[in-house]
Order: structure tokens, then sequence, then C-alpha cells
């Protein structure tokens, strides 16, 4: 695999005078590919039909003469105000019933047909003129679905759209009662003309409704990337389409768009994320503030990695401060090129940095770049100069992919969605418990495989953890009881159906040749309420009361005598959220058992395996001596000591595995 840099740019923002300089400064740089043109919707079409594309036709001409692959976006993140003002009702609606303006971006519905439309018109428009262009390498289609929380909409367009899909989905309006359960509180519809949104009811509404209406939200997402990708595949063959999506962005299915793409991508800001997406207490973030969270990005590559057959890119990698997060400190030294040879040992094909140059006006001229507004050379300048001459230096000595990891997670989106709609405890959230299981499994010096629920492929694997799964599916059940590896299920996984009852059978609703125990209740916990277990260690914000069958054998009990982990055969259910310690205890005891080879890391030093090298990373302060790992020899990067942002690679063979 060729793995490749790029950079996002802006020709609209520059004199033309300039592109021929910038693009020769970035073919210099060793940069690749150039994503242009996501934005640029009111210079591309200043009024209906006025298509005024000779501007980007010459900036994309100038970055082909250099040498350069251009990524061309579709602009339909940024809906131009005519266009607005022609259907004013293509504007969201947000959960408090109030119109969200243009004066932005990501101004617009998904479930609005007449936008949907404009958007196939420039997409077409677009491909006609541009998709047989040899400088035209790939495309992205919009940017970022649901940056600033876009994908729910409670505008009068999604109440009919939904609607329109209930009635579709459910025939007639007694198969929804029954789903729904509308016999409570009097909710019983007569027509499908009568179903709300659910937002603004007095006291929380029924979770079945609001499940079927994140559902509906998810398909429209769906729905909306998909005309543009059919629209690009039938006028530019032979390019890959491609969408940049975001960290902890939960609100629509990322496997269900990820089936449209060539390519997943994520905008990867390990500062910005790590002050605003971060569960981590203040000391935590205070100890990584210039570095990053040491997993974060490592999941977000793993998960995207999963969603399009394998292939994936990081489309905007933080270079510098950013602009948007509580705090925006500068990345230590060095962590600009970490964060990109993490990305690689992940198996990117294409790290690309954001931006070019920062922007001197408007909402992000706060943003660093990779040169600063007068265009001299920033720091993550010459720290991707650096990772540029190491991949040429290392070209063809690295596997082409990543490889089967270690040990897999199965990840679920609607079970956040559940979650998120029925959370019982305030602290429970499906993100954060699936993170818990991650950061635990890389804190053992292990690769993982982000494995969908929707399409389970569990064989290989010494060991298989499905936290806080929501509904099983027979062809999940079906891979659980053929999985060779150990299978840790819970907590809280299997607890409802589809349609977001409670199972006839209780939770977590598995037959008893794959493991006997039922959920009889649950309890929610404060966080200084927790449940301690006889063997050591608590159960935090969440417990189940587990009736084991004797089938089963008790691993772990709580202090007060009920069943905490019980195993049978090569499977376990785990009836509570463990803490730190215990998780950790647990995930090493199944890890020995499987035979897999762990390596007890310290907060910042962690490992990723690629084919038959071993990658290591050190967000942390101070040096690590990787002899201490059992690595052995001069490694391929780097050196065995490895300086606090410092990247090592050795084969396998010299890594103590």
């Amino acid at each position: 695999m060729n793995r490749t840099l790029g950079v996002c740019y802006y020709p609209e923002h520059w004199p033309e005078a300039q592109w021929v300089e910038d693009a020769a400064r970035m073919a210099a740089l060793g940069i690749v590919h150039v994503r242009i043109g996501e934005f640029a919707w009111s210079r591309l079409e200043p009024r209906r039909g006025h298509y005024e594309f000779d501007w980007l036709a010459r900036a994309i001409d100038v970055l082909h003469q250099a040498g350069l692959r251009v990524v061309l976006g579709t602009p339909t993140a940024t809906p131009p105000k005519w266009l607005v003002d022609e259907m004013p009702d293509m504007l969201p609606v947000g959960a408090d019933g109030l119109v969200r303006k243009f004066g932005s971006r990501r101004h617009y519905d998904f479930a609005h047909d007449g936008y949907l439309e404009e958007c196939k018109r420039i997409t077409l428009a677009l491909a006609k003129a541009f998709g047989a262009h040899p400088g035209v390498a790939a495309w992205q289609t919009d940017n970022e679905y649901d940056c600033h929380d876009t994908t729910l909409s409670y505008s009068p367009v999604s109440k009919a759209s939904f609607q329109a899909w209930l009635q579709q989905k459910y025939q007639s309006p007694d198969a929804l009662n029954r789903a729904w359960g509308n016999v409570f509180w009097s909710m019983e519809i007569s027509d499908f003309s009568e179903v709300e949104l659910p937002n603004l009811t007095v006291t929380e509404p029924n979770p079945s409704h609001v499940m079927d209406f994140r559902r509906f939200a998810s398909d429209m997402v769906v729905r909306f990337n998909k005309a543009q990708a059919d629209i690009i595949r039938a006028h530019s063959p032979g390019r890959d389409v491609i969408h940049n999506f975001m960290g902890r962005t939960l609100a629509f299915d990322h496997f269900d768009v990820g089936a449209d793409l060539d390519i997943s991508s994520w905008d990867s800001y390990p500062l910005g994320f790590l002050e605003d997406r971060s569960d981590q207490n203040d000391d935590w973030k205070r100890q990584f503030a210039h570095a990053g969270d040491p997993d974060f990005q490592a999941f977000h590559h793993d998960l995207y990695r999963a969603t399009s057959k394998g292939r994936w890119w990081v489309m905007e990698q933080q270079p510098g401060p950013v602009n948007w997060a509580p705090h925006n400190p500068a990345p230590r030294e060095g962590m600009v090129r970490l964060w990109s040879w993490e990305a690689f040992a992940h198996g990117a094909e294409t790290v690309s940095y954001f931006r070019w140059r920062q922007a001197p006006f408007a909402q992000e001229q706060m943003h660093a770049g990779l040169l600063r507004t007068d265009s001299v050379e920033a720091q993550g300048f010459h720290e991707a100069a650096q990772v540029s001459a190491e991949l040429a230096a290392l070209d063809g000595k690295l596997a082409d992919s990543a490889g089967k990891a270690d040990v897999a997670i199965v990840f679920d989106y609607p079970s956040a969605w559940a979650w998120q709609i029925q959370p019982q405890g305030r602290e429970f959230d499906y993100f954060r418990l699936m993170f818990d299981f991650y950061r635990t499994m890389r804190r053992l010096g292990l690769s993982i495989d982000i494995v969908p629920a929707s399409a389970p492929d569990l064989e290989g694997y010494g060991l298989v953890t499905i936290p806080g799964l929501f509904t099983w599916t027979p062809a999940l059940i079906e891979a659980v009881r053929t999985c060779q590896g150990y299978v840790l299920i819970g907590p809280r996984s299997g607890s409802k159906t589809a349609d977001f009852a409670i199972p006839d059978s209780l939770p977590p609703a598995l037959p008893k040749d794959i493991v006997d125990v039922r959920v009889t209740h649950v309890e929610s916990l404060r966080e200084d309420t927790p449940v301690y277990l006889a063997e050591g260690g608590s159960f935090q914000y969440w417990r189940e009361f587990l009736e084991a069958g004797p089938e089963t054998e008790n691993i772990l009990t709580t202090e007060d005598g009920v069943p905490g982990l019980v195993a049978q055969g090569n499977r376990r259910y785990l009836g509570g959220w463990p803490d730190q310690g215990l998780l950790y205890d647990i995930i090493m005891r199944l890890s020995s058992r499987a035979g897999l080879g762990t390596k007890e890391l310290r907060d910042g030093l962690r490992l990723r395996r690629h084919g038959d090298h071993v990658f290591a990373f050190n967000y942390g302060a101070t040096a690590f001596d990787l002899s201490a790992l059992g690595w052995t020899g001069a490694p391929l990067l780097g050196d065995l000591v490895l300086e606090p942002s410092g990247v090592a690679i050795t084969p396998l063979s010299r890594a103590g595995s």
C-alpha cells in the first residue's frame, strides 16, 4: 500500500496568483492528496443556475500540474443564502422547537426532499464538469454529517417524512400501537398522521417512539449520502467516494453510511476532543493536555476502518491549536508526527492535515494550519515533512494492512441511541462503557478490531467483548455460539427487544446453551455508592441481579451474595459495570486463558501490531525503555528509549511477543 499525506486547501480564500506557489510547496513537502471545494457553493453557483466553475477548474489544473491528486468535495454542507430564501422550510428545527437559522453551516434538514434534489443537482453538475478530470482522484460527500448536532430535526418536514416512514414500516396504526405499547398512558393512534415528533413533551416520551425516530433520522442521512455517491459513481468512474466522519458522533449509523462509501475517513482532533468529548477527570486532562488521550484516536481509527471494509483515511488531522474547544492548547513537539504514524499503524491509507494555511478571517481564524497566516511554516509543517521523509524511507518495508487483531469488540449505533433514550442512570452512556473496555484492552498491549453487531464475524479472535448491546440479532447469536475464542458479554446486553420492550425471557435474552443466566432486576448507582465484590473490585454506575442456571459457574460474587461474573464454557456474562481495576483483571485473565500475549503498559505508552511489525507510541511526558517490554535490537524507526512524543517500529520477532 502506498501511504500518503494530504492537506485541506481552500483556493477560494486566497489570491489566484498564490495558488501555483502553494501547490509547489505542497508537492515539495510530500503532500499527495489535496481536498478542496466542500464549502464553496456560493462561489460555484452565486445565483440559481448560474454556475461559475472556471475558477475551480483553474485550481484543479494548478494542483494537478504540480503532481497533486485532488479530492473534490460536494458543497452541500453550506447551502447559500439564495437557496435558503427560496425554500426556508429546509432549515432544521432544534428539539426546543426553534429554527436553526442561516449564518454558519450545516443549516439543512436531511428529510427535506426539495433540498435533497438541490444537492443532487449541484453534485451532478460538478460530476459532469470534473468527473473525468485526470487531476480528480476522489470525491468527498458533504462534510461531517451530524457536526453541531444536525442529524435530528424536529421540523414540520421531518414530521411528515417520519409519519410516511412509520407507515411503510408498520403498515397499520394497530401494528404500531402494539409495537410501541401505546396502550400505556392512552397513547394509541388511529392514523399515522396523528404521530407527533418526540420533543417538547411534558415528561419523557415513549422510548419505542424515540427509538424509531432515531432510526428514521439515521436512514435520512444514509439516503442523503447515497444520492450523492450514486451520481458521482455514474459520472466519475474509477474515483473513490469518501465521507469524513467525526469523533464520538453517534447520531446516525456509520456502518449504514459506510456501505455506500469506498473509503471512510474521519477528522482527528486529539486535543480538542480531550477537552470537549472525554469522560476522564481533570487530572487526566491536565496530564495529556498537550498530547491527547492515548486511546481516543485509536478507537476511532479502528471504528471507521470497520465501516467501509477496511479502507480508511484521516481527512483532517490536527496540526496545531484548534479554535472550537473549551480550551485550545498547542500540541507538544512531536505529537503531530505521532498522531500521523498512529493512524498508519491502524491501517490508514492517507493522513490529511487541516489546513494548509491558517485563515485570517471568519469563524476558524484561530485554527492553526501547516502555514501561519503570513505563509511562514508552522510547527505542524515541519512534523509533516518528517513523516513524509520517514514514509519514503520505509516504503515497501511495512505490510499493506494492519491485519487481523488479537481481540474484537462488538459496536452498535442503535445501542448508543437506546441508552441515550433510557439511560436509567445519569452516568450510563454507551460510548463511555464501550471506551472503558477498549481502553482496558489497549492498556494490556492488545490490538483491537471493532466488529458491527449487524454483520458480525468473530472467527479467529482469542477474545471478543460485547458490552451494553441493546438487542440481539440471530446472526450475532449464532456468531457467539460458534466463536472459538472467549466471549465476554454484558452488562446490559440483550436487555431489550427491537421494539424497546423487556424480553419475555428476561435479559440477556440468550439461549441457555450459550449462557444460562437471567437478569431479574437492575439498579443504577451513584458514583459514591459502588457495589463491592468478594474477590475485590467493584461495580460502578450499574449493577444487575443475576439468576444463574446449573450449567454456569460463578467466577465473581458481590459482597451481598449475588453472582457478578458467570462462566459457561468459553462464554462469560458480566452483571455490572466494573471499575477500572476490576475490568483490567477480568480482561487480563481471559486474555491469558486465550493465549494472548499481554503487556502491562503505563499510562501514555501504547502498542499496535501491524502485519509483522509492532508500533510503539509515547503519549506520556517521560521516556520509556522498550527493552523492559522485551524489545531487542535497533528498531526500524525510532530508538529503544522512547522519548515523549516518540514513535518506534520494530519487527514482531524483536518485540518480545
